[in-house]
């Protein structure tokens, strides 16, 4: 499965249980790769303090580390950088920018220097724009019409998810699961077969 319908998967599915098993082991895949160092390609450093603050509000630490432990953010810099078309790439980018001006105007202040008060404030109103970009793409998707515009904090809430869950932190840790499955049935026979 290439980088490109993995991208387009994440997009279009509500949850990632329901990706298929080829475009989890990409995504896994990418994570890995960020498990070892890493150095920021796509994010300048006040981007990639905009989008660890946003995971970290989105998956905060509790007794397991956060989105921040997990480095979601260097995930998401990684596919903003070797799997998203460059348009795609600025579009989140922009997305980023309007997080700042959104919170210039209402606040004064960029989105990092903002209160976590203030920033739970807009993150709440932007999550309302994206539930309802939501339903305007399961309407598409159930009508046949013209998909709606990407909407950044619906992708960026998509992204974290994926990025906090195929890490270690996210399986081992939060999820309890281990990538390597502790018993194997082999040939068991089937009820019923003859």
């Amino acid at each position: 499965m290439d980088r490109r319908e993995v991208l387009r998967l994440l997009a279009s599915t509500a949850a990632l249980s329901a990706l298929p098993l080829e475009a989890m082991q990409a995504i896994h895949h990418a994570s890995a790769k960020v498990a070892k160092s890493y150095t920021l390609k796509t994010l300048n450093p006040h981007q990639n303090a905009t989008v660890t603050t946003i995971a970290e509000l989105i998956i905060p630490a509790t007794d397991t580390p956060g989105a921040k432990g997990a480095k979601v953010n260097e995930f998401i810099d990684l596919l903003l950088t070797e799997w998203f078309e460059p348009s795609e790439k600025q579009e989140f980018l922009a997305g980023l920018d309007d997080v700042d001006a959104r919170t210039k105007a209402k606040f004064s202040a960029v989105f990092v220097s903002c209160t976590p008060k203030q920033q739970t404030e807009l993150l709440t109103e932007l999550d309302a724009a994206a539930m309802e970009f939501a339903a305007a793409q399961k309407k598409t998707l159930q009508t046949h019409a013209a998909p709606p515009p990407q909407n950044f904090f619906y992708q960026m809430k998509k992204l974290t998810l994926a990025g906090y869950y195929t890490s270690e932190i996210g399986f081992s840790q939060e999820l309890g699961k281990s990538i390597i499955p502790p018993e194997h049935a082999g040939c068991a026979p089937v009820k019923g077969a003859a």
